[in-house]
């Protein structure tokens, strides 16, 4: 039985291996092919890996590959062995005829490699139960994110060499040139907020804060009704605050450009009930989904965004009504650091989907006792942190709201406070009150052309 556990390996094809390099070496017009498909911890044998990153690394750099030039590049890295690499190549070469049925290869080298990644996440979690200090809460969100993560085809490890990173930025880069589009984003519909913020982008936490009453729901609205009209993705936001009722009309509000009492008492007019049919008739072609469970942790959220197909932009409303992983937190527990967990946790979820995750947040009171009212990072409620994790922090902001002789009648600034990709400022909306709804600032006056 001992013999058998020592003799007991995990899932790999030799041949399937060797096949692969070989062809690699015998016509190098597939490897761009092979290229697309595999990685280097794919391969289960040292010499094999060894040889696939040489080759990788090389055709990153457009360098001639041939046996060759593979052997002293080898030797140049420090895999080369002395008395077996060029033997080892030979014999690649011979086992292969042709290079016709590479692909084929491939598929059994990463279908091994799949059984592996699996095997070695059992074990993982196996050992995880075994130690028995996690609950099956927190065991289950491990399990989900490394399923998830292979399904992905990321490896759970995290680390990856900087020549397979730049191919991916250089990727993006062709495809950005490529694209007709003026910001490389997901576009919010209101184009000057696009201009300063390049759209929002995959993997960033966008945080937007406000006082009650200033429009953060309307806001996140507006831009989950642009994106799941425009984007071509699925969208979802989560709603621990407003019942899908309420939001599906605000929405059908913002879309049918019909006053919100009216649709909230019924009271309708005939044009009235055309706009709302066309707009309910929109709203159906779009990928909108909405959840309105008040109990959702960020785990919950994140398990279920895992199961969304293109997905493209995930919204939050709102942070300080998140519960923690494993539910509600103890009386005593510093509501501070709850806070600080949920934002790290958004902001590891925003990573994980590689889409941009809008949150929306309250603000402290902080800014009501000053003569400027404009909101500051240092306002942001409960935690510091949020801060640190986000990777866009915008604060909304109405004169009019203070002081109902404002000239900046129904004007709101959107106040880039922070941002990562780039410069931070103010960019003025227009708040529409009887559609619950922002948009683009009109300029009616020309005066600048006088």
């Amino acid at each position: 039985m001992n013999e058998e556990l020592l003799l007991r390996q995990m899932p790999h094809s030799v041949e399937a291996e060797q096949s692969v390099l070989g062809a690699m070496l015998i016509d190098s017009r597939c490897i761009p092919s092979v290229i697309e498909e595999l990685r280097g911890d794919d391969f289960y044998l040292d010499v094999n890996r060894n040889i696939y990153e040489t080759i990788y690394g090389m055709f990153n750099f457009s360098m001639t590959i041939d046996p060759v030039t593979v052997l002293e590049q080898m030797r140049r890295n420090g895999v080369y062995e002395e008395n077996r690499s060029r033997a080892y190549m030979l014999q690649l070469m011979d086992i292969t005829p042709t290079a016709a049925n590479v692909m084929e290869y491939v598929a059994i080298v990463r279908d091994k490699s799949l059984l592996r990644r699996i095997a070695e996440t059992a074990g993982e979690l196996t050992v995880l139960i075994q130690q028995g200090t996690d609950s099956a809460h927190a065991v289950l969100e491990v399990a989900e994110q490394k399923i998830y993560a292979i399904r992905q085809g990321r490896n759970p490890k995290g680390l990856e060499h900087i020549s397979s990173v730049l191919v991916k930025v250089f990727d993006q880069l062709n495809l950005l040139a490529a694209s007709d589009s003026e910001i490389p984003g997901l576009a919010t519909g209101l184009h000057d907020l696009d201009m300063a913020l390049t759209g929002l982008n995959p993997s960033e936490l966008v945080l937007l804060a406000a006082r009650p009453g200033m429009g953060k729901t309307s806001f996140a609205l507006n831009v989950l009704l642009h994106a799941g009209k425009y984007s071509g993705k699925t969208v979802v936001f989560f709603s621990l605050e407003m019942s899908r009722e309420q939001l599906a009309s605000r929405l059908i509000a913002s879309e049918a450009f019909v006053d919100g009492k009216r649709l909230v008492t019924g009271k309708l007019t005939d044009d009235d009930w055309d706009k709302v049919s066309l707009a309910a008739a929109s709203l159906n072609k779009t990928n909108i989904l909405i959840d309105d469970n008040p109990t959702l942790s960020v785990a919950d959220m994140n398990a279920k965004c895992r199961r969304v197909d293109n997905l493209g932009l995930v919204i939050i409303d709102y942070l300080q009504l998140m519960q923690a992983a494993g539910g509600k937190s103890n009386g005593g527990e510093n509501r501070q650091q709850v806070v600080a967990d949920i934002s790290r946790a958004l902001k590891i979820m925003s990573k994980e989907l590689n889409v941009p995750v809008l949150c929306l947040s309250q603000l402290s009171r902080a800014n009501e006792a000053r003569a400027d009212k404009r909101p500051m990072l240092s306002d942001l409620r409960e935690s510091g942190a949020i801060e640190q994790d986000a990777d866009v922090v915008m604060f909304l902001y109405r004169e009019d709201y203070y002081n109902k002789e404002s000239e900046n009648h129904n004007i709101a600034e959107c106040i880039i406070a922070k941002n990562r990709r780039g410069e931070t400022g103010t960019v003025q909306l227009q708040w529409l009150p009887e559609f619950t709804a922002f948009s683009s600032l009109e300029r009616r006056h020309g005066d600048d052309e006088y």
